[in-house]
């Protein structure tokens, strides 16, 4: 006997492409994506420059130095190279809304209409959480620990950070702030899939705040104001990840799961 209830018809079916059409379509799309990067980093490159750029990434620094004292190049090649890094670093975040908009726009075929609306969500505000993250580091963090630093400098020592050492420094503090101000997406994504409850999760609380504790010390320099400054925003976005997941749920389910609720 047939069942009576008509099937619902998957809205992906006939939209599948050769292995070869995908190979083509993924070239196009990285090919887009450098040549966004590539005209961020010429539109730099003029205004206002490699060497601009990296006056700008150390004021923070240098603001809290002693009256006369510099950063220095221990290597011959340093004041060529070190501008240029920064240069195609900050490239790559002025072009990273291209970037992402070439990788969704290859995805995106392949997805049903629920988890569109899972995804495009998500790496929109991955994007802004990041981004908010490096300029909190920029902006708040590193002035309080370079003047928390300088206070315990002797009198009788001048100062002289060596320019790669202070790159190397810059970019692991922007990695560690931009991927702590994704706790929230992390906890959207756990409890999306299942992996754990929101029961659960306010459950952990008390654990996620040591935890949190935790690797602000170990990323961060051995100063109670750098590991602060990361460890409670933590604990504030874990908060701001349960109370986002409860509304994220809710409004990306799958049909049936619709129904059934």
């Amino acid at each position: 006997m047939s069942d009576p209830t008509p099937k619902s018809e998957d809205e992906l079916a006939g939209t599948e492409q050769p292995f070869v059409a995908h190979l083509i379509e993924l070239r196009d799309r990285l090919v887009r994506a450098m040549a966004g990067i590539g005209i961020a980093a010429a539109i730099l490159a003029i205004f206002p420059g490699p060497a601009e750029l990296y006056d700008l990434l150390a004021a923070p620094l240098v603001a809290n130095l002693p009256a006369g004292a510099t950063l220095i190049a221990t290597s011959v090649i340093s004041p060529f190279m070190v501008p240029l890094k920064i240069l195609f670093m900050a490239a790559f975040l002025l072009a990273l809304p291209v970037v992402l908009y070439q990788v969704w726009a290859f995805i995106a075929p392949g997805l049903y209409t629920h988890e569109k609306r899972l995804v495009m969500p998500l790496v929109i505000s991955s994007t802004l959480l990041f981004f908010i993250g490096v300029a909190f580091c920029y902006f708040f963090v590193f002035g309080q620990v370079f003047k928390f630093i300088q206070s315990f400098a002797p009198k009788s020592i001048t100062a002289a950070p060596d320019i790669e050492a202070y790159l190397g420094f810059v970019l692991s503090m922007f990695l560690a702030f931009g991927l702590a101000f994704e706790v929230p997406i992390a906890v959207v994504v756990l409890a999306r899939l299942r992996v754990v409850t929101i029961e659960k999760l306010k459950d952990f609380r008390g654990y996620f705040v040591v935890l949190a504790f935790v690797i602000a010390a170990i990323v961060t320099p051995p100063d109670v104001v750098s590991q602060l400054a990361l460890a409670i925003p933590m604990c504030l976005l874990y908060e701001l990840g349960i109370w986002a997941a409860q509304i994220f749920i809710k409004h990306t389910q799958p049909p049936k799961e619709d129904a059934a609720t």
